[in-house]
């Protein structure tokens, strides 16, 4: 077998369990999933590694045999309480990330909001007039040329569901940050463009 097709199996091979880790809800972050099947596997080379679009294929194929009844009507959910907040958050131009607006989110997983806004305390101070308890942490983002940023991240609860939201400056809604395993632009999505997806279904 050729070094680039045994490569190319292990891609795949990588691509399906870290699908099988993220379906099964023990983990939601896709680079610890990679990270994690890719020991199982025992890929060692980054050729071996799949992209993020790879791991959602396999995660999409996994869904459509193993949860097909139930993973559209779970994702319709979140994505109307993804919606809800949206229009409650308006005045800090959010957008949706993350599996909720690529389609592979199920129930159990968090609804991953952008918020800009010229300082944090805007938004803080926007939380506690609605009477939302949050919790406050921090989340690095990646962009082109390996700049990364730390941004502030509130989260809270709405029902089961957790809603988190990372805190950009105003300036940050014209630099596009990358995805989550570094290799493609991060999908972000206006209130408008999230309508017209659940109108598509």
């Amino acid at each position: 077998m050729s070094h680039n097709r045994r490569s190319s199996d292990q891609r795949q091979r990588v691509a399906y369990e870290a699908a099988c880790i993220l379906a099964d809800g023990s983990c939601q972050d896709i680079r610890i999933a990679r990270r994690k099947a890719a020991e199982k596997v025992g890929a060692t080379t980054q050729f071996e590694l799949p992209t993020e679009e790879e791991i959602e294929q396999a995660l999409k194929v996994h869904q459509s045999l193993f949860q097909r009844e139930q993973q559209p009507i779970e994702l319709n959910n979140l994505r109307q309480q993804a919606e809800a907040a949206m229009k409650t958050l308006m005045h800090f131009n959010p957008r949706l990330v993350g599996s909720v607006l690529v389609g592979t989110a199920e129930s159990g997983n968090k609804i991953e909001l952008h918020l800009f806004a010229d300082t944090p305390e805007e938004v803080i101070l926007f939380l506690m007039d609605q009477q939302i308890p949050w919790d406050d942490k921090e989340k690095t983002v990646y962009y082109k040329g390996h700049v990364k940023r730390i941004y502030p991240v509130c989260s809270f609860r709405a029902g089961e569901t957790e809603i988190e939201l990372t805190l950009f400056p105003i300036e940050a809604l014209r630099q596009k940050p990358l995805g989550p395993l570094g290799d493609r632009p991060l999908q972000r999505a206006t209130l408008s463009q999230l309508q017209e997806l659940m109108k598509k279904g």
